[in-house]
């Protein structure tokens, strides 16, 4: 339970933070969160990243879709590792945040905030993160979108083999789902209540980070303009960290889209020295490797 008294308000936007740091997991954020990515006061024109003419009328910044799309790695106290990521549950069309562990040997993947979730999660250390997938399956699979959803941007167009070079994903799945964000865009109101969700339990750094990811599509403007509304902490921004390209074999298991396999292919990674952030070695020299000066 969270002590009373201790929330604290950050930045312009005043974002709510809890006595672990970490952005609270309410509705209250996740409005700030829509404010601030609707935004055309700080981040506009060129600075929103590349698009189509209309992208940005409802939708959220360049950045958003790498945000949500990237996943976190936790370690339980027994040694087990957790995979943590923005989940789509196709019976609703809805995406939660979650967390997948090993039970008996079989991956089970829980909402994140629910009661099973939360005991799976408490005591556990974060070890870092992994990238999102610009390539591969989207997490939505059976999407069948109509051809003027998101701005022309069907979801089905962007499930792609593991193996394609063309563009897929998490990432481009969420290019889709964020370009509407209004109140009364349901499937990209899941995705801010998850992110928001995902935050609360892997903190600043996790958002800090991915977000250096694409320095030509001004990502380090946007970062900065997200700790300035209070999304981000400084402190984040300012972290040194060094980013880890995925093997191979690895990378293209992350193009599955899929929690189960994901968990068993962060075994593959090299957690020492926490946190570290593993990149896919395509665009791994985009990222922007000194902190962000804020």
């Amino acid at each position: 339970m969270m002590e009373q008294g201790k929330v604290q308000e950050r930045g312009s936007l005043g974002f709510e933070v809890g006595p672990d740091g970490n952005l609270m997991n309410n509705a209250a954020n996740v409005e700030r969160l829509r404010t601030l990515w609707l935004d055309r006061s700080a981040i506009d024109g060129e600075l929103l990243g590349p698009g189509d003419p209309g992208d940005f009328d409802h939708g959220a910044w360049h950045v958003s879709c790498h945000l949500v799309a990237a996943g976190g790695v936790r370690r339980t106290a027994d040694g087990r590792l957790l995979w943590l990521e923005i989940s789509h549950d196709a019976t609703r069309d809805h995406y939660y945040a979650s967390v997948t562990y090993a039970n008996d040997g079989e991956p089970q993947t829980l909402p994140l905030h629910s009661v099973e979730g939360e005991e799976v999660v408490v005591g556990s250390t974060l070890l870092g993160f992994v990238e999102g997938s610009s390539t591969g399956r989207i997490s939505a699979r059976g999407a069948v979108d109509p051809d003027d959803a998101f701005n022309g941007n069907p979801r089905q167009e962007y499930d792609e083999p593991p193996d394609s070079p063309n563009e897929g994903g998490k990432v481009w799945e969420h290019w889709c789902t964020l370009r509407d964000i209004r109140p009364s865009a349901v499937i990209g109101s899941s995705v801010l209540t998850a992110y928001v969700a995902l935050l609360s339990v892997l903190g600043d750094a996790f958002a800090a980070i991915v977000a250096r990811g694409r320095h030509e599509y001004h990502h380090p403007d946007q970062l900065s303009a997200m700790v300035a509304a209070g999304l981000i902490s400084r402190e984040a921004a300012m972290m040194s960290m060094t980013a880890t390209a995925i093997p191979p074999a690895a990378a293209q298991a992350f193009c599955l889209g899929e929690a189960g396999i994901a968990l068993r292919h962060c075994e593959m990674l090299d957690w020492a020295d926490p946190p570290r952030y593993h990149m896919f070695a395509r665009k791994i020299n985009s990222w922007v490797g000194q902190p962000i000066v804020v």
